[in-house]
C-alpha cells in the first residue's frame, strides 16, 4: 500500500506539471510547433538504428513471455514503420493549426461581437498498449494541437516507448518549449494507471489505446471524459453485384494485411444466391493466404462441398474481435439482412460494401450507423495517416466529440470571446 501511495504521488506530481505546461503551450505558435515536429523527425530518422536495437529488448521478451504473433507484429518497429513515423510527424506538421480558429460569430444588437474560437482541450492522457509508434503519433498530435500529454505505455514496449519518449523530449529543448509539454510515465506498476485514471483535477481527457479489457476498465475508473473505442469487429459485405476479382482483393487485404489491428475485417458477409459465384473463389483466396474460417449453415455447405477447409461458427464468433488470420462467414438473403447483422455483431468502427451497383451502395452507406462506412474500398483505411490528419490518437466511435480517426481537430474544443466597448445588460 506505501508503494501505491508512493506511486500515486508521483503521478500526480507529473500532472502538476503537465497542466502547467498545457497553459504555456496553448499559445506556442504554429511556426515553433512545427519546428519541434520537424527535429522529431529527424531525429527519428537518424536514432533508427538504436530504435530498433531497443525494440528487440522488447519483441525478445515478448516472444519469451508468449506473446502471440498479431501482438508481436504490432510491437516491431521496422525500418518501414520507423520511416512512417517520420512521415507521419511531418505531415501533422503541414496540416494547418487548428488553435486559434475562429469558428462562428455573432454580432449582438447592442453592439458587441461573440466569437466562437477553437482552443486547446488542455492536458490528454493516453493509456495505450503494444503499438510504441503510438508515443509519436499522440505525442505529435497534442503538440501541433497546443495539448500537454500525459503517456502511460504498456510494459510490453517499455523499452521502446522509453528511447522514444527521450527522443520527443530532445526535441522539444532543442526549440527551448518544456520538456512537461510530453511526459512519459517511467513505471510499468499498475498503480500509476490508477493514479491518472483518478486525476481528474489534472487531466482534462483520456484516450485508452489496446485491448477492449483496457478500454472497459479505463472506462469505467476514469473521472474525466474518455474517447474510446472498445472493440473492431468490421464486416465485409459482399453484394451479389460485386465485381469478384475486386471482392477478392479488397477482402483478403482487409484480413490479411495486418490482421492484428482494430480496422480488419472479422466477419463477411454474401448473400445466399452468390455462394458459388463469389464465395467460393473468395474463401479459396483466404485459405492460401492461410485464414481460418469459420461459417454459418449454409456458407459451411458450400464451402465442405467445394472442398474447402471450414469449421461452424457460433453466434460468438460474429461478435469476436480475433485480430489473427481467422474470419467469420455470414449468409443473408437482402441488403437489409445484411445491415441487421452488422448492427447486431458490429462494434461501429469500420463496414464495407463492395458492389457496383450504386443505388445499393447508397443504401448501404446511409443506413450503417458507423463511424466508417466504405463503398468498394478495403476497411483497413480506418487511419488517421490514410485520411490525411497527419497521424491518429486513436480511433472513436462514440457519438459526441469526434467520432472515426481523432486527429488535430478532435483535440480541441472551443471557447466564446466577447469584445464590446461598454456594453452593460439592461
Amino acid at each position: 500500500m506505501k508503494e501505491d501511495t508512493t506511486i500515486e504521488n508521483q503521478v500526480r506530481t507529473l500532472g502538476e506539471k503537465a497542466l502547467k505546461a498545457s497553459r504555456a503551450i496553448s499559445t506556442l505558435s504554429t511556426a515553433k510547433k512545427n519546428a519541434v515536429l520537424e527535429t522529431l523527425a529527424s531525429l527519428i530518422e537518424t536514432r533508427s538504428a538504436s530504435l530498433k536495437a531497443v525494440n528487440e529488448k522488447d519483441l525478445d521478451a515478448g516472444e519469451a513471455s508468449g506473446l502471440s504473433k498479431a501482438m508481436l507484429d504490432r510491437l516491431a518497429l521496422t525500418d518501414a514503420r520507423i520511416r512512417g513515423m517520420a512521415e507521419g510527424i511531418r505531415q501533422v506538421a503541414a496540416l494547418p493549426d487548428p488553435v486559434g480558429v475562429d469558428l462562428s460569430h455573432y454580432d449582438h444588437g447592442q453592439g458587441f461581437r461573440i466569437t466562437k474560437r477553437r482552443v486547446p482541450i488542455g492536458v490528454i492522457g493516453i493509456i495505450y498498449e503494444s503499438r510504441p509508434n503510438v508515443t509519436i503519433d499522440c505525442a505529435a498530435l497534442c503538440l501541433k494541437s497546443g495539448n500537454a500529454s500525459i503517456l502511460r505505455g504498456g510494459k510490453e514496449a517499455f523499452h521502446s516507448n522509453t528511447a522514444l519518449a527521450a527522443l520527443v523530449q530532445e526535441a522539444l529543448r532543442a526549440h527551448g518549449v518544456t520538456e512537461d509539454a510530453v511526459i512519459f510515465i517511467p513505471t510499468t506498476d499498475r498503480a500509476a494507471t490508477l493514479a491518472l485514471l483518478k486525476m481528474d483535477d489534472y487531466v482534462h481527457c483520456l484516450i485508452p489505446r489496446g485491448g477492449e479489457g483496457l478500454i472497459r476498465f479505463v472506462a469505467e475508473h476514469a473521472r474525466m471524459p474518455v474517447i474510446k473505442h472498445y472493440d473492431g469487429v468490421c464486416n465485409i459485405f459482399v453484394d451479389s453485384e460485386a465485381d469478384l476479382t475486386m471482392a477478392t482483393e479488397i477482402v483478403v487485404n482487409a484480413k490479411c494485411q495486418r490482421p492484428g489491428v482494430c480496422n480488419s475485417a472479422e466477419n463477411l458477409i454474401v448473400e445466399g444466391r452468390s455462394l458459388q459465384s463469389h464465395l467460393i473463389p473468395i474463401a479459396q483466396a483466404l485459405r492460401e493466404h492461410g485464414v481460418e474460417l469459420r461459417a454459418d449453415e449454409r456458407a459451411k455447405a458450400a464451402l465442405t462441398a467445394a472442398g474447402i477447409a471450414v469449421v461452424a461458427a457460433t453466434e460468438a464468433d460474429f461478435k469476436t474481435e480475433y485480430l489473427d488470420l481467422i474470419l467469420s462467414i455470414k449468409t443473408v438473403d437482402s441488403l437489409d439482412e445484411a445491415i441487421d447483422f452488422i448492427h447486431t455483431y458490429g462494434s461501429g468502427h469500420s463496414d464495407a460494401i463492395v458492389t457496383s451497383n450504386a443505388k445499393t451502395a447508397a443504401q448501404f452507406q446511409g443506413l450503417v450507423d458507423s463511424a466508417t462506412v466504405y463503398w468498394n474500398v478495403s476497411t483497413r483505411f480506418t487511419d488517421g495517416f490514410e485520411f490525411g490528419l497527419g497521424a491518429e490518437i486513436g480511433i472513436s466511435t462514440d457519438r459526441l466529440h469526434a467520432r472515426g480517426p481523432v486527429g488535430l481537430e478532435e483535440l480541441t474544443s472551443y471557447k466564446y470571446v466577447i469584445t464590446g466597448n461598454g456594453e452593460i445588460r439592461a
